[in-house]
């Protein structure tokens, strides 16, 4: 199943490694890439992450936590990213 990004995704991607590249660049990259070994994960298993029980399909919308991280994502004939936060994150 193929995986696409909304804009606001890649931008909280972005924003997070920003955040933590400032106090530790190792950490940075390291979460980076556990955040899009998760996602990779969801091609093979789509239905991985818990319901969003808020949203109107709560079968479609779904959260993958990947350790204090959270994916949020759209399935259906293939995989939407819509946001990425930290746990303490206020989500939107």
């Amino acid at each position: 199943m193929k995986v696409s990004y909304t804009p606001e995704s890649i931008g909280d991607l972005q924003r997070l490694r920003e955040f933590i590249e400032i106090k530790n660049p190792q950490a940075a990259q390291r979460i980076a890439k556990s955040i899009i070994k998760g996602i990779t994960q969801l091609k093979t298993l789509p239905l991985l992450g818990v319901e969003v029980d808020k949203a109107p399909n709560p079968e479609m919308v779904r959260d993958l936590i990947i350790g204090n991280y959270i994916v949020r994502y759209l399935v259906g004939s293939e995989i939407n990213i819509l946001r990425v936060w930290h746990h303490k994150e206020k989500r939107l």
